[in-house]
């Protein structure tokens, strides 16, 4: 036979492979990629679920403190700071832990978990004190600032062991 009596054809590629169908290994791959961030989401908002008493709690403090920059009461804003403590952490506490506490019990319990115990300065011992006053009585010894600054410390910082 002769070599150039041959009906010889090229040479031919298979098609390149394509991206669809996926393979499985694909398959799975997205569903675990979807279920991760179901989950990141779920958790992001039950974190700012179990959050929002305490942002409310800031939200009102900032509300009481203009308050008394407005009318220059210091009884009322230790009647509000002392109720805003109580029911913000009775958000984060079991009622049985929080409701019956008083006195120095009280501002133990408030002071922990906080870095300093702000409770235990004079600042946050006018919280027992300052609701109870008269309120057209002389207030030199109370320092307002630090209460705030205790009542803010305690409600942004989240509480041991809760969430």
């Amino acid at each position: 036979m002769d070599p150039t009596q041959l009906t010889l054809r090229d040479l031919h590629l298979p098609e390149a492979i394509g991206w669809w169908p996926l393979a499985p290994g694909w398959w799975l791959l997205i569903a675990l990629a979807l279920f991760g961030l179901g989950w990141l989401l779920l958790r992001a908002w039950r974190k700012r679920r179990f959050n929002a008493p305490r942002r409310y709690a800031i939200r009102a403090l900032a509300a009481v403190e203009a308050e008394y920059l407005a009318n220059r009461n210091p009884a009322a804003l230790g009647r509000q700071v002392s109720l805003l403590l109580r029911r913000g952490m009775l958000a984060y506490a079991p009622r049985h832990e929080v409701a019956g506490l008083t006195g120095e019990s009280w501002l133990e319990w408030l002071d922990q978990g906080l870095p300093v115990p702000y409770f235990h300065t004079e600042g946050g011992k006018s919280l027992l004190q300052l609701p109870y006053r008269d309120p057209d009585g002389d207030f030199s010894d109370v320092d307002i600032n630090a209460l705030l600054a205790a009542a803010k410390m305690r409600l942004a910082t989240p509480i041991q062991g809760a969430g």
